[in-house]
């Protein structure tokens, strides 16, 4: 092919993706495939290759990834016209100079790490900038949010909203629970750490006998033992339940019955979630911190603070509003959730990628 030029996408966090990274990954990637990239060689980076190309087959060159790699003296021989760093965290970077995309999906670590500039999570964060040819946030937030810590470069910036990553609507009829849903639930997802503010929810759910409170993702790790302690603490042991990791199937089927979706994080760069419970018209409550009222827009719900009384009342106003207007709102969440697409998303990369390679 004449004048083909090479991008490396490094994707190494596609390994999990049971966290927000391995599904922006993956689902670039999905996005990606379904697209022509005319005279661009687009390469991956992963731990397992060869999963990723019995998925993909030859649209894409394959590099394994090893943890070594993050090492400079260690770091990938290959040279490339273009290197897409592809979240804000990433060790690997390239070893020969070349043009240089970074996607901030948050900068989190300033306020929950270290603000002292000199602390090597920063320093890391300012050498990217530093190399940026060009930028992308998957928010206004995040794009606010760099710029009110670091000094941001003179380059091309711009925000690509992140698509849906339920694409499919799988039958769950013959999913089997592995926690009671005889009652009335409501669900929340995502990775325990203390910023997702579940024991707000948890709080809450002393108030509201006649539901019960079904909450997903890896419960191992510290703030998992802090919020089973809450849970038995509180007396709450038959009203909120852990299922720990869920199946795409699993996740589906929690979101399709339950009475509403609850979302109290306190900083997100974006927040797939939401999006998700969007896609089955399901009423959404959200913390109206961060990223969350761009995600949500003006048919979800949002929380001002977390005071368990008040939050109670505004999810049975919400729920009673739902209700009342139950068609409308479906169906506008429906059409929210739509708006968030991963082909438009990839296609938006994929011309940033065109016009830095001009």
């Amino acid at each position: 092919m004449p004048n083909t030029k090479s991008v490396f996408l490094e994707t190494h966090n596609i390994n999990n993706r049971a966290t927000g990274l391995g599904t922006f990954n993956y689902e670039l990637i999905k996005g990606l495939h379904r697209l022509d990239f005319e005279n661009l060689e687009l390469h991956l980076n992963s731990g397992k290759p060869k999963l990723l190309k019995s998925e993909f087959g030859e649209v894409f060159k394959y590099h394994k990834y090893m943890s070594f790699h993050r090492y400079k003296t260690f770091r990938p021989v290959h040279k490339f016209d273009l290197w897409h760093s592809v979240n804000q965290n990433s060790k690997l970077e390239p070893r020969f100079a070349a043009k240089y995309l970074l996607t901030v999906h948050d900068v989190n670590f300033v306020e929950e790490i270290s603000s002292d500039m000199s602390h090597k999570r920063n320093q890391l964060f300012m050498e990217k900038l530093k190399k940026a040819t060009a930028i992308t946030y998957i928010s206004e937030f995040a794009k606010k949010q760099t710029h009110d810590y670091f000094k941001v470069p003179d380059v091309p910036e711009y925000v690509i909203y992140n698509g849906n990553p339920i694409s499919t609507l799988l039958d769950t009829s013959g999913f089997v629970s592995t926690v009671p849903v005889d009652k009335p639930f409501f669900y929340t997802i995502g990775d325990f750490i203390e910023r997702k503010n579940y024991a707000s929810i948890i709080n809450m759910m002393r108030l509201l006998k006649d539901f019960n409170l079904i909450i997903s993702g890896n419960n191992t790790k510290k703030y998992g033992q802090v919020i089973k302690s809450l849970i038995e603490e509180k007396g709450l042991s038959n009203q909120v339940f852990l299922t720990g990791k869920v199946s795409d199937e699993g996740k589906q089927y929690y979101m399709k019955n339950c009475t509403a979706f609850l979302f109290p994080s306190i900083r997100e760069g974006f927040g797939l979630p939401p999006i998700e419970a969007m896609s089955f018209g399901k009423p959404v409550f959200l913390s109206d911190k961060t990223s969350l009222p761009e995600i949500g827009g003006e048919m979800a719900n949002y929380w001002t603070d977390f005071d368990p009384e008040y939050m109670k009342n505004v999810l049975l106003d919400g729920l009673h509003n739902f209700e009342n207007n139950k068609a409308v709102i479906e169906t506008e969440m429906k059409k929210r959730a739509a708006s968030f697409d991963w082909k438009i998303a990839a296609a938006d990369y994929l011309k940033i990628y065109k016009d830095i390679l001009k």
